[in-house]
């Protein structure tokens, strides 16, 4: 079709066609995405969770809990997987992916309510080698002991 068309009509029918791919990725990620209200991002916030003190570790993951809440602000979570665990950032990106769908599929699923402002989920070197399934059995069993 575009082959036959000329000029500002070739480019029209190829800006739609784009439009439309983004669309549909960025609709596939905002379904597949840890919600904002549940994102760890500051670097304060994580100083201030490791500083606690309480933390938890099974299969290869360390769940470390911040400070314990007095309002119905949901908990924040965030994500570390350390240069010390892989040098190629596509290595430690998957296992934060797969950690993340984890826990997305759990508040999905149960909800997440705990007594605790904040959660940092740390892998270590052992998480490198596992699938999905593997990873999901070790966050569900941390959220467990929350």
């Amino acid at each position: 079709m575009a082959m036959y068309l000329r000029g500002w009509q070739y480019w029209r029918a190829r800006l739609e066609h784009i439009t439309v791919y983004k669309i549909l990725v960025l609709g596939y990620y905002l379904l597949t995405m840890l919600q904002k209200e549940y994102r760890l991002k500051k670097r304060t916030a994580f100083n201030a969770t490791y500083r606690t003190g309480v933390s938890f570790h099974r299969d290869g993951i360390t769940m470390f809990c911040g400070k314990e809440k007095n309002t119905e602000t949901p908990t924040k979570i965030g994500f570390v997987v350390s240069k010390k665990i892989h040098k190629r950032a596509v290595k430690r990106n998957r296992i934060k992916r797969l950690m993340r769908e984890s826990v997305r599929l759990h508040i999905k699923e149960n909800g997440f309510t705990t007594k605790y402002l904040s959660v940092i989920f740390t892998a270590s070197s052992k998480c490198l080698n596992k699938d999905f399934k593997e990873i999901n059995s070790g966050i569900t069993k941390l959220i467990g002991l929350l």
